[in-house]
């Protein structure tokens, strides 16, 4: 069976309309996905009337369908929106439960067999975000045949190389030691059954390094909202596939196999996790052509988890609009 509107964990959705009085219910465009074994949720969300643009959104670490709604609501103002859950995420059974292991090589693999699936021959665009974009490049790299139906692939705030996170060596160390320790199955027990308890994670969360950034506002009332969404998606990910993915992008190198397409790159001003230059000469490499659509001044790598439509715009900067408007 696949998952149904009503099981999404941690009664996430209804948290987010909560939070930000959504026009619409994410939930009317949630579908059952079930690929390889595994049962998830795809989101589809249709364009203009008319509209014949199919465009792809691959979302980002620690994420679900409902955290990245506002965005989808943006990029839907110009073509036919999926956006499907990775193994692991957003309440989709993990790579585990087949036997394998949560590799961008799987992520790629999995990825191919959704476009394969629900494309078939049709051409679409591909916006990837940060960790999504690097599975898309893995992807495009182990399917060089897939590149004749992309009509466009975008990166926001994506990576391809290990040397791109702007981390100290001790910090970078700290949270590569923790991922391959907690991607172990003993380990991610502990971490989902005690470190997870509602009560230690609201407590603890709040004297994170990301979460003081989350926190910036001061506001009490979007302090809240944002914690119980957080919980949300801690519970959502499946712990060995978090642990094991934060492992894979610390070391991946994507650097080894060229793609044959251009890239279009949104970077981020002040990005806390990328370097933007090593990023564009990483990507200068596997692409055949590189375009910086522009640099975004909006303060986060990424939109806030309780993003709403308005406050998640501005990551879809207008020169991208136009590019899948002219499809």
């Amino acid at each position: 069976m696949g998952w149904t509107n009503a099981a999404i964990p941690g009664t996430i959705a209804a948290t987010f309309r909560m939070a930000r009085r959504l026009p619409k219910n994410p939930a009317d465009y949630i579908h059952p996905l079930n690929i390889n074994g595994m049962d998830g949720r795809m989101l589809s969300l249709p364009g203009p009337k008319g509209e014949t643009t199919e465009l792809l959104f691959v979302y980002g670490h620690h994420s679900s369908i409902e955290r990245w709604w506002g965005l989808s609501q943006v990029l839907g103002r110009y073509a036919n929106v999926t956006m499907p859950d990775l193994p692991g995420f957003g309440g989709m059974d993990s790579f585990y439960k087949i036997g394998k292991q949560a590799t961008i090589d799987n992520m790629a693999d999995y990825l191919a067999a959704f476009v394969k699936m629900r494309y078939k021959k049709k051409k679409f665009v591909i916006v990837g975000m940060s960790f999504g974009f690097a599975v898309v490049t893995r992807m495009l790299q182990r399917y060089p045949e897939m590149s004749k139906q992309v009509e466009l692939v975008t990166s926001i705030a994506g990576f391809a190389h290990k040397d791109d996170f702007l981390f100290s060596k001790p910090r970078y160390f700290f949270y590569l030691t923790l991922s391959r320790v907690f991607s172990r199955r003993l380990p991610a027990l502990f971490f989902r059954y005690v470190i997870l308890h509602p009560f230690i994670l609201r407590t603890a969360y709040k004297h994170t390094h990301n979460a003081k950034e989350k926190f910036a506002s001061g506001d009490a009332e979007e302090i809240e909202q944002i914690t119980k969404v957080e919980i949300g998606l801690w519970h959502s990910n499946e712990v060995r596939s978090y642990m094991k993915t934060t492992t894979e992008m610390l070391t991946i190198d994507n650097c080894k196999v060229r793609v044959n397409l251009p890239i279009y790159h949104v970077g981020i001003a002040a990005d806390q996790y990328f370097d933007s230059y090593l990023v564009e000469q990483h990507l200068r490499t596997i692409f055949t052509d590189f375009t910086l659509l522009t640099i975004l001044d909006v303060g986060n790598h990424a939109p806030s988890i309780i993003a709403d439509e308005k406050a998640a715009a501005p990551y879809i900067p207008l020169k991208l609009r136009k590019l899948v408007s002219k499809l």
